[in-house]
């Protein structure tokens, strides 16, 4: 009766345990999800667990082979880098639609509101949320260029390289880099200056990537 007051289906349950698993680190990159196993050990049938597997499989967190069956996805170090170089062009050119276009009061108040909610969650170690306003915040400015098929390309590198950090990011540091690098963009953009907002961008970028932790066994693929 308690599961039901919290979860809204058995594929719920399941969903959120083994996400929150995968987020954890407690299930590794690579490692395999065995349907009938995940079923008894959470007492549900394989129905809802199949359809969580799919639910993570669509969030990039699970890889399902068809007659293999399904692992925690493990991405390698060339998917990232490819990644990155994509994020990184289409993100140059949000800022610079930004700038061209300008920020009304509003847009930069709820930025603000959004570093705030980002500082908040990194103090308080809460992956999940970071990410969350992370997101807002690129997607925000993506909004600002006006550009509809660029804000769909944004969101959609976005949910890869969340992938990665939700592997690969150790998400210790004591310094929020992070938000000191999104008040550098927010401030060029504000002044319109164009070349100064893809520079901060570019760099915040790479200090993204460079702070993944990539295991050696996936350094090589």
């Amino acid at each position: 009766m308690q599961r039901s007051r919290i979860y809204n289906t058995s594929s719920d349950f399941v969903y959120l345990d083994l996400r929150g698993k995968i987020v954890s680190k407690e299930l590794k990159p690579a490692q395999r999800l065995l349907e009938v196993k995940i079923a008894t050990e959470m007492g549900v049938s394989r129905t809802p667990v199949r359809e969580a597997l799919r639910r993570l499989a669509n969030e990039g967190l699970v890889k399902i082979v068809p007659n293999s069956g399904a692992r925690v996805a493990a991405p390698t170090v060339n998917e990232m880098e490819n990644a990155y170089n994509v994020r990184e062009y289409l993100e140059s050119l949000s800022v610079e639609l930004a700038c061209r276009n300008g920020m009304d009061r509003r847009v930069l108040e709820r930025l603000e509101e959004v570093l705030r909610s980002e500082e908040s969650a990194f103090e308080n170690k809460d992956l999940d949320a970071f990410l969350e306003a992370n997101n807002t915040f690129h997607r925000l400015i993506a909004e600002s260029g006006k550009n509809n098929v660029l804000c769909e390309y944004i969101d959609n590198i976005m949910l890869r390289t969340n992938v990665y950090i939700f592997f690969y990011d150790q998400f210790d540091e004591k310094d929020n880099y992070s938000s000191q690098e999104h008040r550098a963009i927010l401030r060029a953009i504000a002044q319109r200056d164009k070349e100064r907002a893809q520079e901060h961008m570019r760099e915040h970028l790479h200090h993204s990537h460079r702070a993944l932790e990539v295991p050696d066994s996936r350094k090589k693929d």
